[in-house]
């Protein structure tokens, strides 16, 4: 909310969000991952924090329509008391099938467009290490960049998380406001980012 004051009225031609779902995700992760050969194995993401305890209140997303042009709202589906109805919804298809977790995630948007649907394996090996409960691949969110955000646009993200977004916008070179409130998932998101274009200058 701090963040999202310091600008005007439709500075950010496109926020793409992640919000806390409310759902506690920390513990169903822990009661799901345990097998050994695990993407998941030594994740530093999954840790006691009740972050995700509770939703984003009604402010947050009359702010985040303020600051906004268009909106892409993962958890939408969680959301529908603060938010009006679409044309446009979003699927990311986790292929999943195996497991207690959701086998989808949808996302909110204020398009006015036909619903799509972006097909990766929650477990896929392109995925990368994950280092975060509820990381995207960085993929989802460069099929996002180029089928919902234009040349020069600004993007926002209020829930930075694990990075994959701005590593998204790095590769297809948008410029990119986000922000982390914990200080872990913050650090670790810094050194991923910085990581991947140290990798990018030497190929």
């Amino acid at each position: 909310m701090e963040l999202m004051a310091r600008y005007p009225d439709n500075h950010f031609e496109l926020a793409i969000v992640d919000p806390p779902f409310g759902i506690g995700i920390v513990t169903e992760f822990t009661k799901t991952v345990k097998s050994e050969n695990s993407m998941m194995k030594g994740m530093n993401g999954i840790k006691g924090s009740e972050w995700d305890s509770a939703t984003p209140t009604k402010e947050y997303f009359t702010e985040l329509e303020r600051v906004s042009k268009n909106r892409i709202i993962w958890g939408g589906n969680y959301f529908l008391d603060y938010l009006d109805s679409t044309r446009c919804l979003l699927s990311w298809d986790k292929m999943n099938g195996t497991n207690n977790m959701a086998d989808f995630e949808i996302a909110w948007t204020s398009f006015n467009g036909s619903c799509r649907r972006f097909n990766m394996h929650h477990f896929s090996k392109g995925y990368g290490i994950k280092q975060h409960p509820t990381q995207k691949p960085v993929k989802l969110y460069e099929w996002l960049l180029m089928n919902y955000a234009k040349e020069g646009d600004k993007i926002l993200d209020t829930h930075l998380g694990s990075g994959s977004i701005a590593i998204a916008c790095h590769n297809l070179g948008f410029d990119l406001t986000a922000c982390e409130l914990d200080k872990d998932y913050f650090i670790a998101a810094m050194k991923r980012i910085e990581q991947h274009k140290a990798q990018l200058r030497m190929f």
